[in-house]
């Protein structure tokens, strides 16, 4: 077949189809020569031609390309950069090292590829990542738009795509388990439960051979590439079926009224530190990409994973802002979740200035004007910024609301003073810039750390799993085991794990804010201890579908409080105020055991609030009891021409009594309501 080349032209980036053929063009500022190599299938240890893209004929500024005539989708490539190696200058040019495309939209790894040995000088090729070019306009989204649904109206389930699935008793066919298709088999458990919004731990081509050896990377933080999803996570045994899989789960998502939201990993790539492997970046444009030392041969740290991506380059910062955009346009995804997003404020001396410019075009870009951005405000070199990332459009994970209830929830002195500030939106955050509540992402549990159920089974970290001595994972995991270490077969002691559990998910859930629930602790899911859990591709990590039946009095206690939140009937329903504004019309008033006595003092462990809503149409009153005892508080009148409060939680009654909707509610005898120890109350009064 004829494979002409002409010239090509440097825009766009990637490969993009033709009716006659396919444009390639790659960025890579201080290379000689570029070599566009073919291969005649995906497993091809040797490629069936190879096209030299000279200077003269195919090099506009920093950027190579040509036209290659008669090819289309399913052709396989991958780039080799001639250049000068040069580490203590930033350069890393190695011609014997195939390359894949940064903008490539398909990926596959062959079995043989050794991540060790692409650390290693030498040829590569005949076990390379290699592009797969792909052609995304051709797919029938049958109608399908993204979702839209404010923040105030969505609840969050953080989940990992493969392991919802990946057990043998999720009842999902064996060839299924662990990918998108076997998600989409379980979506009527997530409209069950009631959650709007899935958060996918990375999706994106990953690298699982970053671990240590004998361990897989199942988080996926580790990227390889931008564009594609990870193949491992697909029925599809071929490289462009992965996408369209990808985007089948999306579309029946969003049929069954549930956004999506990707948790991206922009700030370093799985090529790791000045030892990691070659497949891309560092191959093609090293300085560009990354942020290096004063030694230019060592990479800046900032991530804890080897290296920092360069976001204050502009080549770095378009990756990313294409990226996005892509995933929006072609893959119809809602939003998505900025892993360690503060490298973005870091410049290429690794210098911290809020206002980078990556922050702003993502927050005021066009095509991603009404994607859900959810910042991660800090990264692994001390830096935190939450509260203050980026303008009105960034959410943030809030790691204060989730030590705060933590600290709480174990009976903490002092804990009072924290958790008033996180129920109400994080006002001492947020309120200084006129945010809306919703701009906190809340969260107790996520994937990084204990589950729920382990946050009260478990005072240490036990990750002996891992292969490192249990020296990886936070120390600080504000975990009560309520008397003993790990599962037990005392009644007394599961029965208060399972009400502070209950407590710590109502609190979650009736809260100002965006709350996330972390996948299966509505069933009370446990890790054995483990709180970084990151390379157990097994059923430590995995969701054990026995739980739904076991702990189903979880389950169902979550699904009421959904329920509850999602009707609009409760303090922490969205609306169109800023947090600011919404506080200021709303009637607050706080309490002990006595009405308008509140005792913030470091020993208190109880405290109690009124709220009364800005427009006057109903009131909550809310008993938090976290001392370990019973203890009888004023309640005050229940508002005007209602003779009783009802109520709707409280987390020491029996299950299936513990929370009602608002017309099952309960009315309550006048003038004190006996709260139990370690328990949380919600009475409810609707002004007639």
């Amino acid at each position: 077949m004829d494979h002409t080349v002409f010239r090509g032209s440097a825009e766009p980036l990637g490969a993009t189809v033709y009716p006659d053929g396919v444009n390639f063009s790659v960025f890579a500022r201080h290379a000689s020569l570029i070599e566009l190599v073919l291969f005649d299938h995906k497993d091809a240890a040797e490629p069936s031609n190879v096209i030299v893209l000279d200077p003269v004929n195919h090099r506009t500024h920093h950027y190579w390309h040509a036209f290659v005539k008669n090819i289309g989708p399913g052709q396989v490539y991958a780039f080799r950069a001639h250049g000068p190696t040069d580490p203590e200058k930033g350069l890393r040019f190695d011609a014997a090292k195939l390359l894949f495309d940064p903008y490539g939209l398909a990926l596959h790894v062959p079995a043989g590829y050794d991540r060790v040995k692409f650390g290693q000088p030498g040829d590569t090729t005949s076990s390379a990542p290699r592009s797969v070019v792909f052609d995304p306009r051709h797919y029938d989204w049958e109608g399908d738009e993204q979702l839209h649904r404010p923040l105030g109206q969505t609840v969050i389930y953080e989940m990992h795509a493969r392991g919802f699935t990946a057990h043998p008793n999720s009842g999902v066919p064996e060839d299924r388990r662990g990918t998108f298709r076997g998600l989409i088999d379980k979506i009527p458990y997530l409209q069950e439960l009631g959650v709007t919004a899935v958060e996918l731990l990375p999706v994106m081509a990953f690298d699982a051979q970053d671990a240590r050896p004998g361990k897989t990377n199942y988080w996926g933080y580790s990227t390889m590439s931008f564009f594609t999803p990870h193949a491992a996570m697909s029925a599809s045994k071929d490289a462009i079926g992965v996408i369209d899989e990808f985007r089948d789960m999306v579309k029946a998502l969003h049929r069954a009224g549930i956004e999506v939201i990707l948790d991206v990993v922009f700030n370093h790539t799985n090529e790791g530190n000045e030892s990691g492997p070659m497949v891309c970046y560092r191959g093609l444009d090293n300085s560009a990409y990354y942020i290096l030392e004063k030694d230019k041969s060592k990479y800046a740290n900032y991530t804890g994973c080897g290296n920092t991506t360069n976001c204050s380059h502009s080549a770095m910062r378009r990756l990313v802002l294409d990226s996005l955009r892509y995933w929006v346009q072609h893959m119809h995804v809602d939003g998505f979740r900025f892993d360690l997003a503060s490298i973005f404020t870091r410049d290429a001396r690794g210098r911290v200035d809020r206002d980078q410019a990556i922050v702003w075009d993502i927050e005021f870009d066009p095509v991603l004007a009404k994607a859900k951005i959810l910042a991660e405000p800090w990264d692994a070199a001390g830096l935190n910024q939450v509260g203050e990332f980026g303008g009105g459009r960034w959410k943030e994970w809030n790691d204060r609301f989730r030590d705060d209830v933590r600290r709480f929830a174990r009976g903490d002195g002092g804990a009072i003073r924290g958790l008033a500030q996180r129920i109400l939106g994080s006002p001492d955050l947020y309120e200084k810039d006129l945010r809306d509540a919703e701009q906190s992402i809340n969260f107790v549990t996520c994937h990084d750390g204990f589950t729920l159920n382990d946050l009260f089974s478990y005072e240490k970290k036990h990750n002996e799993a891992n292969g490192e001595d249990s020296k990886d994972g936070s120390d600080n995991n504000l975990g009560n085991n309520c008397g003993h270490e790990g599962p037990t077969d005392d009644a007394n002691i599961n029965a208060m794990r399972q009400r502070l559990s209950k407590n710590a998910m109502a609190i979650l859930l009736l809260s100002l804010g965006t709350p996330m629930v972390n996948m299966g602790d509505e069933v009370l899911r446990t890790q054995q201890g483990n709180n970084n859990a990151y390379c157990q591709d097994n059923e430590i990590s995995w969701f054990d579908w026995s739980l739904v039946e076991k702990n189903r009095e979880m389950l169902e206690f979550t699904k009421q409080l959904i329920r509850i939140r999602r009707s609009g009937r409760v303090a922490a329903s969205g609306t169109d105020l800023s947090l600011a504004e919404r506080l200021k019309k709303a009637k607050i008033r706080w309490h002990s055991t006595k009405l308008r006595h509140a005792d913030w003092s470091d020993h208190s462990r109880c405290i109690a609030v009124t709220i009364t809503a800005a427009d006057a149409t109903q009131a909550f009153h809310i008993i938090f009891n976290g001392s370990q005892y019973d203890l009888d508080f004023e309640i005050p009148r229940p508002p005007r021409a209602q003779r009783d409060w009802l109520r709707l939680l409280d987390t020491s009654l029996p299950g299936g009594e513990e929370v009602r909707m608002t017309e099952e509610a309960v009315a309550v005898d006048k003038g004190v309501y006996n709260a139990k120890a370690r328990s949380m109350v919600m009475l409810w009064g609707r002004m007639m």
